[in-house]
């Protein structure tokens, strides 16, 4: 048997969301050096607020990605669903406006490579939504019930509310 596993542990660990993650980790500097190459040719033609304003979106979301790939790891891989809650709200706070802006604003010069790398990301980043909220709904619910369990079956390592409270328990306030 495993180190660190007990009989009877189930794995919460999403597969389909794993096999996203890992192709989007293969996926991501190709995607890089597509966006350098093109924001390169179209940069002159575009004004000065645009410049900024492609520059500002395409480091945004290299390192919303970075930060989101690795908190979809973590949290997928070890089962800690505020990591994977970091993960979701990374996707849809800050890296899904930014990349449909990217997309949809028509005065930014959409070229064709651009807009299949584009449409490629969005795929993936829909699709990991989709499967890490089913995962984080199954983690949590199963973590609800070993609490549960834990609190009100007395399984071995449940902690008491009085052996928190220092010195004599009646300044313990819920002792009383």
């Amino acid at each position: 048997m495993a180190e660190g596993y007990q009989l009877g542990h189930t794995a919460l660990s999403s597969l389909p969301l794993q096999m996203l993650l890992y192709f989007n980790v293969i996926f991501l500097p190709f995607w890089s050096l597509s966006e350098a190459i093109m924001l390169e040719l179209k940069f002159s033609l575009l004004s000065l607020y645009y410049q900024c304003l492609l520059v500002a979106a395409y480091v945004t979301i290299v390192g919303a990605e970075s930060a989101r790939l690795f908190l979809g790891y973590i949290g997928n891989l070890q089962e800690k669903v505020p990591e994977l809650a970091g993960f979701l709200l990374l996707s849809f706070v800050i890296e899904m406006p930014v990349l449909l802006f990217i997309l949809t604003d028509h005065q930014v010069i959409q070229m064709p490579l651009e807009m299949a790398v584009h449409g490629i990301l969005l795929c993936f980043l829909t699709s990991e939504i989709m499967a890490a909220s089913f995962a984080l709904k199954e983690m949590a619910k199963y973590l609800a019930r070993q609490f549960y369990l834990m609190q009100f079956e007395g399984l071995s390592g449940r902690v008491r509310h009085q052996e928190f409270c220092v010195g004599e328990p009646s300044t313990c306030p819920s002792y009383r």
